[in-house]
């Protein structure tokens, strides 16, 4: 009995067949050698009463950008050199949440498996009980970031502040967290020489009296405020602070760059301050390998963005980095 020939139809169907395997496999092939990208968005922290919408135009942008994941200038739970500095440092917050997780770590009852059923409920089915458990367990985690996300959540609602808080917390992550419907943002600050860091600023100024340096300090710090003003009126200023002139200025007083004649408060300053954008950048990067996530945005204070995108350039040369004015 001899074979039946196959029909136009079976071979059109074959043909079909092969070119969306073939497609599909190009699909899948670019995907994965498609850098991981990383976006920076740099920060005014609390901004003035005046200009209280500044968040807005950056959420508006953030919205638009997708991000799979939302890294912030929050200590990390694991770091406790930082927090050894922060039990008693600068920010009365952080030492109060450290207390509060000190206590918390001695006599909360912290359960895997509850946190995280709770966790992974929608946002708009978390009661008040679901809200107190993981603002508690955050706590306990030394989650400073969580923390502060759920107990924002649990103040004004999944739709974050009806008015503005002056804050990138606020008025900027916390909204896009909720927005994009991300249960949990990454902390990757590093304060682990903040200490150090301050004690060689004010060396550095005691320095600049006489020599030039606070004058040159003085100076820029009027340009970077004057130049401003005008798009501040306008909802402008954190795509003026975004510009890279502005984070190069921004970047030139933290890192005591301005100066005309160097010494070595400014030196150890400066030191202090790049040894900690490298931290931060590794934190990223560690972070952003592991999560094989590609969309990823960095809301962090401006001073630190050009430092950031020197450590990356240079050390994490895979990573697509991009300032926010330059997507």
């Amino acid at each position: 009995m001899s074979e039946s020939k196959p029909t136009k139809f079976s071979i059109m169907k074959t043909q079909i067949t092969f070119l969306t395997v073939l497609f599909l496999s190009i699909f899948v092939l670019s995907a994965q050698n498609k850098p991981q990208e990383i976006v920076i968005i740099g920060t005014m922290h609390t901004v003035p009463k005046v200009v209280k919408n500044s968040y807005k135009p950056m959420l508006k942008f953030a919205k638009k950008y997708k991000p799979e994941a939302i890294y912030v200038e929050a200590p990390m739970a694991n770091d406790s050199i930082s927090w050894e500095y922060l039990k008693n440092g600068w920010s009365k917050g952080y030492k109060k949440f450290y207390q509060l997780s000190d206590s918390l770590q001695k006599s909360f009852n912290y359960n895997d498996s509850k946190f995280n059923a709770t966790i992974n409920k929608d946002f708009s089915k978390m009661n008040d009980d679901d809200l107190d458990y993981l603002i508690k367990s955050f706590i306990y985690k030394r989650d400073n970031g969580n923390y502060e996300l759920y107990s924002y959540l649990k103040k004004y609602g999944i739709n974050g502040a009806k008015t503005p808080t002056r804050h990138e917390d606020g008025d900027l992550t916390y909204k896009l967290a909720l927005f994009m419907n991300h249960k949990r943002v990454i902390n990757i600050d590093d304060q682990q020489t903040n200490k150090e860091y301050h004690t060689a600023w004010s060396k550095c100024s005691k320095e600049g009296v006489q020599n030039g340096n606070n004058a040159a300090n003085s100076k820029l710090y009027k340009k970077n405020y004057n130049s401003a003003v005008f798009p501040a009126i306008f909802r402008g200023l954190g795509k003026h602070t975004n510009k890279r002139k502005s984070l190069q200025q921004l970047h030139d007083m933290a890192s005591f760059r301005y100066v005309v004649k160097d010494t070595e408060g400014c030196k150890e300053g400066r030191k202090y301050f790049d040894e900690r954008n490298m931290r931060i950048a590794k934190n990223i990067s560690n972070e952003v390998i592991k999560s094989k996530k590609h969309r990823n945005i960095v809301i962090i204070g401006a001073a630190h963005v050009i430092g950031l995108e020197k450590e990356f350039k240079e050390n994490y040369p895979n990573f697509k980095v991009i300032l926010m004015n330059e997507y």
